[in-house]
């Protein structure tokens, strides 16, 4: 490690107090693949202090020694002084008793590890839970902040429209402050989506342009190429909008479209992600079908393997009208952006794993070389956040000889070039700042209502009326034919990438 490395380090150690960090749900899959592992990159890295413990409740019969053997299991090759750190709290949800015996291990552990009374109480736990072990807390003493900090972490999905996320607002606030707690998006944790506030402010050649009177459209997918796999019981009752759109692909939006903020500050930041959200044109129920486009995958060959389609899924009704795709129109109402659609596409069993954000600008006032062009229509910038992280710019240059033949050419970066640098993961991140009390990265009660709010009326219709098409698209395709419709005139068609960024990689096959 270099010595400015080292300097950075303790740097981040000094700001972080002693704390005891609760996982709730600790015997379930995101806490041995997610959240232990990013804990112990944080350890290794010494951004931890020196003063803390990790302890993991749930409904299991685990002692010490086997939670510590169990939830290591995702790390190659543990430090047994971090294990001994970790510890285990059988706890049910629903009987106060546990929570007062909650209280006394948490007590317990404080006095072994000077603590200082700091707590993060991290729910890795089903959304309709959350009420309930927040009240749990609450009974038992351990919500108030008498000596040192509380701190409440929830994982999506914040609700499940906008009704059920304004009751599970207030029953928190209720009990917890706005500043306790910590709504998590892990999208906001990922390296490359911090990356756009970056690019977009650190480099004075991009603001001038970034308006409506420079940029055409702008793309925002978000595309999986597996199925639901074992999941579709779960995704029956979620589906794409609720899945990705109503949290990731939102946030995402509100970092490519919002104003400047004054400063790097929680409440700056997320103050102008919300005047974005609160900007967007509501979804009138006149327009709405032309404005979102849902599908659902089929049964296809994709490689020459056959692969199952939604509904022969298990868990999944054989009659299922559930979205596995989604594309969205958006407007946002403002100085900076009206007239400019934003559209928004995810989806399951597509051809590639990829989330980009291509920013496509208008073409020249006049086309000098429209009679040697038919290959270039206008610049593009591709953000992508994964896989293969980077920025490519696609310009029109000549080719080599007589004449004026323009070709398209990609000017690019991968974050893979950084050979010297270590991406860490999106919980790396997220955990750390909660632990700093930093909430830059987590989103506000009020932006998760207005963002359910904007899509509530698509919520209504899909539920409300049966006629409403679900188209129907092969697995492997790039989705219904109908989502084309949403771009506009100017528009070639949909980029559809590759895993790798490119110059080539447009309507490429794979």
């Amino acid at each position: 490690m270099s010595k400015d490395n080292r300097n950075q380090t303790q740097n981040h150690s000094e700001q972080t107090s002693p704390f005891i960090l609760v996982i709730f749900g600790a015997s379930g899959d995101l806490t041995q693949r997610k959240l232990i592992p990013a804990l112990y990159q944080l350890y290794t890295q010494g951004l931890l202090p020196q003063k803390f413990a990790i302890l993991g409740v749930s409904r299991t019969e685990f002692s010490d020694q086997a939670f510590r053997k169990e939830a290591t299991q995702g790390i190659a090759k543990p430090d047994p002084d971090f294990a001994q750190h970790l510890y285990y709290q059988p706890l049910t949800t629903g009987d106060p008793e546990s929570y007062s015996q909650l209280n006394a291990r948490l007590k317990r552990l404080q006095d072994k590890h000077q603590t200082e009374g700091n707590a993060v109480f991290y729910l890795s736990l089903p959304p309709q839970l959350y009420a309930t072990v927040a009240e749990g807390l609450q009974k038992a003493g351990l919500a108030q902040e008498e000596q040192g900090y509380r701190r409440l972490v929830v994982e999506k999905p914040f609700g499940s429209d906008l009704a059920s996320a304004q009751e599970l607002n207030q029953q928190l606030q209720s009990i917890f402050s706005e500043k306790q707690i910590y709504r998590i998006d892990h999208y906001l944790g990922k390296e490359t989506v911090q990356n756009l506030l970056v690019f977009r402010f650190a480099n004075g050649i991009f603001e001038p342009v970034w308006n409506r009177q420079y940029i055409d459209y702008i793309e925002i997918t978000a595309a999986e190429s597996n199925g639901v796999g074992e999941r579709g019981g779960y995704y029956e009752g979620a589906g794409a909008l609720r899945d990705m759109v109503q949290n990731h692909l939102m946030q995402v939006m509100g970092l490519i479209a919002m104003e400047p903020p004054a400063s790097l500050s929680a409440d700056a930041l997320r103050n102008e992600t919300l005047k974005v959200f609160q900007s967007l044109r509501p979804l009138d129920p006149v327009d709405l079908q032309q404005q979102v486009v849902r599908g659902q995958y089929t049964a296809a060959k994709v490689n020459g393997e056959a692969m199952k389609g939604y509904r022969e899924a298990a868990g999944v009704d054989p009659h299922s009208r559930t979205e596995t795709f989604v594309a969205l129109k958006a407007h946002i109402d403002n100085w900076r952006w009206a007239g400019t659609p934003f559209i928004l596409r995810t989806g399951k069993s597509l051809p590639t794993r990829v989330t980009e954000v291509t920013i496509h600008f208008k073409s020249t006032p006049h086309r000098l070389f429209k009679q040697t062009c038919s290959s270039f229509e206008n610049n593009s910038l591709v953000l992508r956040i994964q896989p293969d992280a980077g920025v490519l710019m696609k310009v029109g240059m000549k080719i080599p000889g007589a004449g004026f033949e323009v070709q398209p050419v990609g000017l690019d970066f991968h974050y893979s070039d950084l050979t010297d640098q270590r991406l860490p993961e999106a919980y790396e991140r997220l955990l750390l700042d909660c632990s700093q009390g930093d909430r830059t990265l987590y989103i506000r009660g009020d932006a998760t209502e207005t963002c359910w709010r904007y899509l509530q009326p698509v919520l209504d219709l899909w539920h409300g009326q049966d006629d409403v098409p679900l188209y129907g698209y092969p697995a492997g395709s790039w989705g219904p034919e109908e989502a084309a419709d949403l771009l506009p005139d100017s528009a070639q068609g949909w980029r559809n990438s590759c895993s790798k960024l490119n110059s080539e990689d447009n309507y490429c096959e794979l």
